[in-house]
């Protein structure tokens, strides 16, 4: 998609049928957004370009990280949205507006306990890991511990609700006059055109990881990675602000992932890495501190040769990561290789078992290692685990600025009256490259912005 697949026009002299509150994307942004804004009274319709609702949420392990819900504190949790907060600040190095991080941060447990009281999602901690980043055990998830699970109870919340979604319709032109937004046309499969007028719109539409133009032209460092993303991520809402002179930051910021099971393409959890697994590469030699993060993984695994890895783990580790289907996926497909040997394991991949052995034997466990890892737990013992991985483009984090009504900004300060934004649409809390992203940061910003635009007026 580029700019001249969308456009910015005047209202027509009528529209097709209006509508109180206009949501494009029915991810767990838009959602979020329709069932808060029906329990204002509005009449809400969803409009989503896909056959059935997905889009990113669906590719992701659902979690949405939150400090001082009840099941947090059930689980004996001591934690506070300003140390969330402070979480968000030193992954993203500082550069985030604080505001905006401190929005996040303080609202994330009332959307968990509201989704938990009110529409019955069965939202439980992880706590048998830690995510990188986060002091605190902190990641909310269904039992399943996929997206997969997260949107589909989340649709079923809104069809209970009697919210009406309307699917396989792309919203393409944005009807504009001076500060206000009068409603959008949507295509439809046979290219007829539907003009929608509404009182509040919601860009609920993620962001731009689909449109290989606009990755190039923002973030070039992981423009040639596999894009693991959903393909209808397309960038309508940054084109959008371009045409209507909305505020953007951050557009070089993205979440990658360096554990995408090769060439399976099934998402390889973290936790592999961080109960005391190691990336290896062809040489059976380690080459970065893995415990920096999942997303600043991507582009060391790329810079590997064949951009490619090795992630090098044991069974109990891969007990701990049956919890997400993801992981038994790819143990279904064949992706996890195991043996009860290391150089029986390193025979399994291509890899030099003499070198792969010395790797496992000089890490120094319970010190820090030449990289600045410290490595914690048992050491990895037979039988020994495996998996070929490369890095990945999840999805982007930079978007249209918005205030604390997730109303969206001017360059000046200003706000566009009834236009709203959230989740990838909207300027997250990741900074302004890859390794400021902290685990859960997208649904962070999906759930929240999505409350928040729901019920603002």
């Amino acid at each position: 998609m580029t700019a001249t697949d969308v456009s910015v026009s005047a209202p027509p002299d009528r529209f097709d049928l209006s509508v109180e509150t206009l949501i494009i994307g029915a991810g767990a942004c838009g959602l979020v957004a329709a069932l808060s804004a029906v329990e204002t009274g509005r009449e809400v319709l969803v409009v989503e370009a896909d056959e059935v609702p997905r889009g990113s949420t669906a590719l992701s392990a659902g979690l949405i990280p939150a400090a001082g819900t009840r099941v947090q504190r059930a689980a004996g949790i001591d934690d506070t949205p300003e140390r969330f907060a402070a979480d968000i600040q030193a992954k993203a190095h500082g550069e985030n507006d604080p505001s905006l991080a401190e929005l996040l941060a303080h609202g994330a447990a009332e959307v968990i306990d509201w989704l938990s009281d009110t529409h019955h999602l069965p939202f439980s901690v992880v706590t048998d890991f830690d995510y990188p980043g986060h002091s605190r055990h902190r990641m909310h998830g269904l039992p399943s511990r996929s997206g997969t699970e997260l949107i589909d109870a989340l649709r079923s919340a809104a069809e209970t609700a009697g919210i009406d979604i309307v699917c396989e319709s792309r919203a393409t032109t944005l009807y504009h006059a001076e500060d206000r937004i009068a409603g959008v046309g949507v295509t439809r499969p046979d290219g007829g055109v539907e003009t929608i007028g509404c009182d509040r719109l919601i860009l609920a539409c993620n962001g731009f990881g689909g449109n290989r133009d606009l990755v190039a032209q923002h973030m070039p460092d992981i423009s040639e990675a596999v894009w693991f993303g959903h393909d209808g991520n397309r960038g309508e809402a940054v084109l959008w602000a371009d045409a209507i002179g909305a505020k953007t930051r951050h557009l070089g910021a993205y979440q990658g992932h360096g554990n995408v099971a090769h060439p399976h393409g099934i998402l390889i959890t973290w936790a592999v890495i961080t109960q005391g697994g190691i990336q290896v590469n062809h040489y059976g030699e380690r080459f970065w501190n893995e415990a920096q993060g999942y997303s600043e993984a991507a582009r060391a695994v790329l810079a590997q040769p064949g951009g490619e890895a090795f992630a090098i783990f044991d069974e109990r580790i891969a007990g701990i990561a049956r919890q997400f289907e993801d992981f038994k996926r790819a143990e279904a497909a064949g992706a996890v290789r195991t043996d009860d040997t290391i150089e029986g394991l390193a025979r399994v991949f291509g890899l030099p078992p003499t070198a792969l052995g010395e790797t496992l034997a000089q890490i120094p466990w319970g010190q820090i290692d030449e990289f600045g890892r410290r490595f914690e737990g048992p050491p990895l013992c037979a039988r020994f685990c495996g998996v070929r991985v490369t890095g990945a483009l999840f999805h982007t984090q930079g978007g249209l600025c918005v205030d604390a009504d997730a109303r969206v900004l001017r360059p000046d300060g200003g706000a566009f009256s009834n236009l709203f934004a959230g989740g990838g649409a909207a300027c997250g809390v990741s900074g302004s490259a890859d390794s400021g992203y902290l685990s859960g940061n997208g649904l962070l910003a999906a759930a929240v912005l999505g409350r928040i635009a729901g019920r603002s007026n």
